[in-house]
């Protein structure tokens, strides 16, 4: 099941939505960084460190999560000297490396730093996150911006780019077509789709950051259209996400257009998810 997605080898096609496993605590309670998986998907990383939101962070929905993380991590510069190493010590597959900003000049910065980075195979511009005030997704609703944006990073690197997208917006497609236009390899259908959960006491927002993302089950459809919209508008190949729990789900996203998948709510209750799903479609291929 060999392919190659945005200039990306992998063994085959499934892989982890950013932010849904940690490979390092992987590594130690199961003596495996990325089970079943191609390759690994960082954690979104920003310039300068991050706390997060406050908590509450995490809500359940009915057929998903809602999540409120609000991009935590410990910025570039200690990323780069010991987080990565250390995944690339440890993982199967190329480390593809999540990147995010609340500017231009934010992703460029990381995006230079990774790209002088060994271990870093390919990059992904975060412009969908919905957990942040500013940047990310203000970024990826607007195809000038995106544009801009992209095309910045792509004179930045000449490491495979990824573009990950987000469903909230007027016209995916659109945003698809900025991205191809200002030099993505590929695009990520899609991140999570925003929602909350209230209080029924207060009236307001259960979650510490306000708003938050939706996904599991719950938004598959929504993927499945994101992916059929940008395959119809675009050439570039496609990570389709969102709901994967099983071969079958994987199945409708790939017949929909995607190259590759990626699973994430569902490594959270089942951290074999991903092996059962490559199995899966082992099977059928």
């Amino acid at each position: 099941m060999s392919l190659v997605v945005g200039r990306l080898e992998l063994a085959h096609p499934v892989l982890n939505a950013s932010g849904t496993w940690d490979a390092v605590h992987a590594q130690r309670l199961f003596g495996e960084a990325n089970p079943g998986l191609a390759g690994f998907v960082t954690k979104t990383v920003t310039p300068q460190p991050r706390p997060g939101n406050p908590a509450p962070r995490i809500a359940p929905a009915l057929g998903g999560l809602i999540n409120s993380i609000g991009l935590p991590g410990p910025g570039i510069d200690a990323f780069c000297a010991t987080l990565l190493p250390e995944l690339a010590g440890i993982v199967e597959g190329p480390v593809v490396c999540s990147v995010g900003g609340f500017s231009v000049a934010d992703y460029v910065a990381s995006v230079e730093r990774l790209d002088a980075h060994p271990a870093c195979a390919a990059l992904e511009l975060n412009v969908s996150c919905p957990n942040v005030e500013s940047g990310c997704a203000s970024i990826g609703a607007d195809a000038t911006e995106t544009e801009a944006l992209v095309r910045a990073a792509r004179a930045a690197t000449t490491k495979p780019l990824w573009v990950k997208l987000s469903a909230s917006v007027s016209d995916i497609a659109e945003i698809a077509r900025a991205a191809e236009t200002g030099g993505a390899d590929a695009l990520v259908c899609i991140n999570t789709v925003k929602g909350t959960a209230v209080d029924r006491r207060t009236g307001r927002s259960w979650l510490g950051g306000g708003g938050g993302g939706l996904s599991g089950p719950a938004i598959r459809p929504v993927a499945l259209h994101a992916v059929l919209a940008c395959r119809e508008a675009t050439d570039l190949d496609i990570v389709g996400l969102g709901g994967v729990a099983t071969a079958d789900d994987a199945r409708d996203l790939l017949a929909a257009g995607a190259q590759a998948v990626a699973i994430g709510t569902m490594l959270f209750a089942d951290p074999s998810a991903a092996r059962r799903v490559r199995d899966g479609l082992a099977q059928a291929a």
